[in-house]
């Protein structure tokens, strides 16, 4: 039942029951009574390990912090989970870093537990399934917790975050309603701990970067709270890029086929194989943009020799038959080409992580059933999490855990960038305008781009393509690539490389 509902239930029986008492000479009206809201819940521990060979002191507080309405009061809980050092030195100015995952609707539990928090669950580094319980759950020792101190948010609606008083979740569930009420999360959090001059940084994946950047607009604009550095985990601004399930969207077709030549590559599909994944990339790169991208874009008057080369020349780069890539038309969708690689063996390789396959029931169908890697992984990540909570964090609450996020979340994710009574064209979310807006507020920032090679979700190749338009200055960003896909961390030298490059970034953030 919707908070509102439940209050204004409350404000009822008080009356009846006041009105049943007699007492006539002081009634009480429903704007005099109020749902009382307790004070954060807060699971405090001090904690000391190793990260990066460094034995640090710290404090782990698993709990919430209230962002407030205009008048003052609590309209939301947001959870968190921060690792803080202390035994500062005199000089010492710590950085802090916000890290939040995506969906929308997706905890921060996959971050956390994957590679930046202090511990971590191990899963199979080859693409294998992580079984049943118990997963092995790990010291994170190669960790950033040496450079920065970490807070990882879950939004309203995902894991303990809850709307608070009259206030509902849908007034969080929207592409800039959340970015707002995660940079006034921020804001908050910054001032309540004394933290306004510290280093700060933002990480975010998936969808965590689509809010990243229009939170870094509100804070380098608004809320003039300058960033150091950005940190992009497998990206999404732009979705024209990364949305490979509209046949006529041509861009997708382009950005997509880099992902798809490693998944082939991967499953032996390229024949000849080359001997060299970056090498063959780079072929792949060449062949979407000068010969794909003008056969698709000139669609019927395309020269009919100069089809078939393309024709057969994707065929190669996707690992695909000549015939089902005449059928489609030359149009490759991401979806159907994660069932068909391995059709004849009776697999489909996954979305987030082509190295994964599964067996799906229906052989037959266009599109795989599910996500192989989502499968593969997910209880695990739940499962260590849980447990980390309860034994290493204290966490003893009746509150359940969403993860995934309130189911309503999904159902009424507002994405319309208008308010309700101005018209509005819908177009594709793209908040790479907003980061460029933000980079130019600040030339000092700076963006990290970590992207996976097998991410048939958020393509590498898409990265390159957004962040190179939208008036993004090319000095500012910087790429990276691992042997993994879009969780590129469960994949074991990939998490390494992973945290070795988010650190060098942020020391170099420091002394710029």
């Amino acid at each position: 039942m919707p908070v509102k509902a439940i209050r204004r239930m409350f404000l009822v029986s008080v009356l009846l029951i006041t009105q049943l008492a007699g007492a006539d000479e002081h009634a009480v009206s429903a704007d005099e009574v109020d749902i009382p809201i307790p004070e954060p819940t807060r699971f405090v521990t001090e904690q000391r390990a190793q990260f990066n060979g460094q034995t640090i002191d710290y404090t782990a507080t698993a709990g919430e912090t209230y962002v407030r309405d205009n008048d003052g009061e609590p309209k939301a809980s947001l959870f968190t989970f921060a690792y803080t050092k202390r035994n500062l030195r005199e000089d010492e100015i710590r950085p802090v870093t916000f890290i939040w995952n995506g969906g929308p609707g997706s905890a921060s539990l996959w971050l956390h537990m994957g590679t930046f928090g202090p511990k971590r669950v191990s899963v199979p580094s080859d693409a294998g399934h992580a079984g049943a319980p118990p997963y092995p759950l790990l010291d994170a020792s190669e960790t950033i917790l040496d450079v920065t101190d970490l807070v990882f948010v879950d939004p309203v609606g995902t894991g303990f975050s809850r709307p608070l008083g009259v206030h509902e979740g849908a007034e969080f569930w929207g592409l800039g309603e959340d970015a707002q009420s995660m940079a006034e999360f921020i804001r908050t959090w910054v001032t309540e701990n004394g933290r306004w001059n510290s280093p700060r940084f933002l990480l975010g994946e998936s969808y965590g970067t689509t809010r990243g950047a229009a939170v870094a607009k509100i804070m380098e604009g608004d809320f003039m709270m300058s960033l150091n550095g950005i940190i992009f985990v497998s990206q999404a601004l732009d979705y024209q890029g990364s949305t490979p399930y509209i046949r006529d969207n041509i861009v997708a077709h382009i950005t997509f086929l880099p992902t798809m030549s490693a998944a082939a590559w991967y499953h032996g599909k390229v024949s000849p194989r080359p001997a060299n994944l970056e090498g063959f990339l780079a072929e792949s790169r060449a062949f979407a943009t000068d010969e794909l991208l003008p056969a698709l874009f000139k669609g019927n008057a395309l020269d009919a020799d100069v089809r078939t080369r393309v024709r057969d020349r994707l065929a190669y780069f996707t690992g695909l038959s000549p015939e089902y890539v005449e059928r489609a038309n030359l149009r490759v969708q991401g979806r159907r080409f994660a069932k068909e690689l391995l059709r004849q063996e009776g697999l489909a390789i996954g979305l987030l992580d082509a190295r994964y396959t599964t067996n799906d029931v229906d052989d037959l169908d266009a599109d795989p059933a599910g996500d192989a890697s989502d499968h593969a992984i997910s209880s695990a990540f739940k499962a260590a999490l849980m447990d980390y909570m309860h034994e290493d964090l204290g966490v003893r609450w009746s509150r359940t855990y969403l993860a995934p996020g309130d189911d309503k979340l999904s159902k009424l994710w507002r994405y319309r960038t208008t308010p309700d009574d101005q018209s509005y064209e819908p177009m594709f979310v793209n908040t790479a305008r907003d980061l460029a807006e933000a980079l130019r507020n600040n030339p000092s920032l700076k963006v990290l781009v970590a992207s996976g090679y097998y991410d048939l979700v958020t393509p590498f190749f898409d990265a390159e393509y957004t962040l190179n338009r939208h008036d993004i200055l090319a000095e500012q960003v910087r790429y990276t690539y691992y042997g993994g896909g879009h969780m590129m961390y469960v994949n074991e030298p990939s998490r390494t490389q992973l945290l070795d490059d988010t650190r060098t970034f942020i020391l170099e953030q420091l002394v710029e």
